[in-house]
C-alpha cells in the first residue's frame, strides 16, 4: 500500500512511528550539527550525508599506522596495497553486484571520464549517445568532452531526452527515442535518480532498450547509491559510477564507487585507460611494462587507495552492512511517505507547492523535490533561520531529504510544522 494512503487509513503520530522504527538507533551514531546549540533538522542528506561518529578514530587508526610504521604499512598484517578489497562486500550489496565487478576509486567525475573512455566507442554509423535534457552539469560536460576529442559534433549526435511540463522522464519515452535511434547510438548514459526531480528511473528496461539496438547502457548513481536497493548485476546494467558523500556519508568530495559488469569486465582486451594499480597483483611490482589487466572491474583502477579517505567511506559502508539497505528502503518509504502525507493534507501548504517528485515509490528515493508558486526563497529562508538545512534549486525548488539512517518522523512533522508558517 502507497504510504500516504497508509496514515490516512490509520492516523499515527509522528512519536508512535518514531518509537516503532527498528533503526532509531542508528541515529545516536552520527553527528547532527548544532545552531545556537540546538540540534538543526538535517535533510540535506542527498547532497552531503553527515558524519559518523565512529569515523574519526578510524581515520585517526591509519594516521598511527602511518606514523609508527611509515612505507612498511602497505604490506603489514593489515595491509594499505589490498585496502581498495574491503569495501567490496557492504558496495555488492548496496547496488545488487558480484564483489569482482565493483571498487572505490577516484572521484565521480574522474570514473565518469574513464568509464566513457572505455564505453563510448564511436564506429561508422553507429555515434549518437543520449542523455537527459538538463543533466547535471559534470555529466554533460563529460559526455560532450568526449564526443568532441573523439571528432564527433554534439549538435548532430547528442540526442537529450526532454521531460514532460513536471520534469518526469516516462519509461515509454525514454525507451522509445532509444529503439528510435536504433543502430545509430553508441550509448545511453542517464542518472539513477535525476537530482532536480529525484524520479528513480527504471533502469532495466531502459538498458534491456539499449542492448537490443546494439548500445551500452550506463548511469550516474550520485543520487541512487545508499538511498535505492539495485540489482545492477541482474538488470545488465553495462556501467554505473557514484558519488560516496551523499547518502553515503562519507566526508565531503568522498571517493566513488564504480560498477561495470563481468562480461567486460572481465575482457582483457575490452578498451580503457589504463594505469598500475590495474595491472595483475602477481606481477604488478616486477615493474614491467606489459599490461595484463586484474580481471573484473579492479583492472580499470589506476593507481593505489588514498587511505586516508578510504577509511571514512569503509566507516560508512559498516553501518550500511549493520542496518541494512533493504530495512533502509522500508523506513525511507514511510518517511518520505509521511512527508508527503503532511504537505498534501496541509491547507496553508497545498496552494503554494507542487511535488514534482512521482507518487509511484518505486519511482522515488527518500527525496521530495518542492516547487514553490510563489513564496519559494522566503519559503527557504525561514526555514535556514529556524534550524532547518536543506537545499536549493533554480528554478524555485527546495529539496527535502528525509534520510532514514539519521532522521526522524518528529522532524518531518516540525518541517511541515515550519514550513506552513510561511503561508499562514
Amino acid at each position: 500500500m502507497n504510504a500516504a494512503k497508509h496514515f490516512e487509513k490509520n492516523p499515527v503520530t509522528a512519536q508512535l512511528l518514531d518509537r516503532q522504527d527498528p533503526l532509531k538507533e542508528f541515529r545516536k551514531e552520527f553527528h547532527i550539527p548544532k545552531r545556537n546549540n540546538k540540534e538543526v533538522i538535517y535533510f540535506c542528506g542527498n547532497s552531503l550525508g553527515l558524519q559518523p561518529k565512529i569515523t574519526s578514530s578510524k581515520i585517526d587508526h591509519e594516521l598511527k599506522k602511518w606514523a609508527q610504521k611509515g612505507v612498511e604499512g602497505h604490506f603489514d598484517e593489515d595491509p594499505w596495497v589490498s585496502h581498495h578489497h574491503k569495501g567490496k562486500t557492504a558496495m555488492a550489496h548496496l547496488v545488487g553486484a558480484k564483489t569482482h565487478e565493483v571498487v572505490a576509486m577516484n572521484n565521480l567525475t574522474t570514473n565518469l571520464h574513464l568509464l566513457l573512455a572505455s564505453f563510448y566507442q564511436p564506429e561508422g554509423n553507429r555515434k549518437k549517445m543520449i542523455i537527459e535534457k538538463g543533466a547535471f552539469p559534470s555529466d554533460y560536460f563529460a559526455i560532450t568532452s568526449h564526443m568532441k576529442q573523439k571528432g564527433i559534433a554534439p549538435d548532430d549526435h547528442l540526442i537529450e531526452i526532454t521531460p514532460d511540463k513536471n520534469g518526469y522522464f516516462s519509461t515509454e519515452k525514454i525507451c522509445r527515442t532509444i529503439l528510435d535511434a536504433g543502430d545509430a547510438l553508441a550509448l545511453v548514459m542517464l542518472p539513477g535518480i535525476q537530482y532536480y526531480s529525484g524520479q528513480f528511473l527504471d533502469l532495466k528496461s531502459i538498458t534491456h532498450a539499449a542492448h537490443k539496438v546494439g548500445a551500452y547502457a550506463g548511469f550516474d548513481l550520485a543520487h541512487a547509491a545508499g538511498n535505492i536497493p539495485m540489482t545492477l548485476h541482474k538488470d545488465q546494467v553495462d556501467f554505473a559510477a557514484w558519488c560516496s558523500y551523499k547518502y553515503l556519508n562519507s566526508g565531503p568530495g568522498n571517493v566513488s564507487g564504480v560498477f561495470i559488469h563481468e562480461t567486460h569486465g572481465n575482457n582483457s582486451n575490452f578498451p580503457r585507460l589504463a594505469g598500475w594499480w590495474g595491472q595483475n597483483e602477481s606481477i604488478r611490482f616486477k615493474m614491467e611494462n606489459n599490461f595484463d589487466p586484474i580481471p573484473g572491474i579492479d583492472g580499470w583502477m589506476l593507481s593505489n587507495a588514498n587511505i586516508i579517505s578510504s577509511v571514512a567511506h569503509l566507516a560508512s559502508l559498516d553501518m550500511f552492512e549493520k542496518a541494512n539497505i533493504h530495512e533502509l528502503r522500508k523506513k525511507s518509504v514511510l518517511l518520505t511517505g509521511y512527508l508527503e502525507y503532511l504537505l498534501v493534507n496541509n491547507a496553508s501548504i497545498k496552494p503554494h507547492i507542487n511535488i514534482l517528485t512521482p507518487k509511484k515509490e518505486s519511482e522515488r528515493g527518500c527525496q521530495l523535490s518542492l516547487y514553490f508558486y510563489d513564496q519559494g526563497r522566503l519559503a527557504f529562508d525561514h526555514l535556514t533561520k529556524n534550524g532547518v538545512v536543506l537545499d536549493w534549486r533554480e528554478p524555485n525548488v527546495i529539496r527535502v531529504a528525509p534520510v532514514p539512517m539519521y532522521n526522524t518522523f518528529d522532524e518531518v512533522e516540525k518541517f511541515v510544522g515550519l514550513l506552513a508558517q510561511v503561508f499562514d
